[in-house]
């Protein structure tokens, strides 16, 4: 495959060669197309959980968010905290 880099593309690629950064100006093509299949999974991953939440939510396992439902989810995750706190403490001592 073949293409060509704009005039401000080829000039950071040789800043980035003489710096000491890269070795050759391809590496620069090999280094951005290794960000962008990382990005792209990243994308993939993050659409995946989306789907499943929107999933559950049509399955009825959401939960309204509100004042209320915020302030017991806090409690919740404190009392689960304090919970697990104490377990370890009990099991070092």
């Amino acid at each position: 495959m073949e293409f060509q880099l704009t005039s401000d593309q080829k000039a950071f690629a040789q800043q980035a060669v003489e710096a000491g950064r890269l070795t050759r100006e391809e590496d620069v093509v090999q280094e951005a197309l290794a960000l962008w299949e990382e990005r792209e999974r990243r994308r993939l991953e993050f659409r995946s959980t989306i789907d499943e939440a929107r999933a559950a939510l049509a399955r009825g396992e959401g939960r309204p968010i509100t004042q209320e439902s915020v302030r017991e989810l806090s409690t919740e995750v404190k009392a689960r905290g304090r919970a697990r706190l104490i377990a370890e403490l009990a099991q070092a001592g």
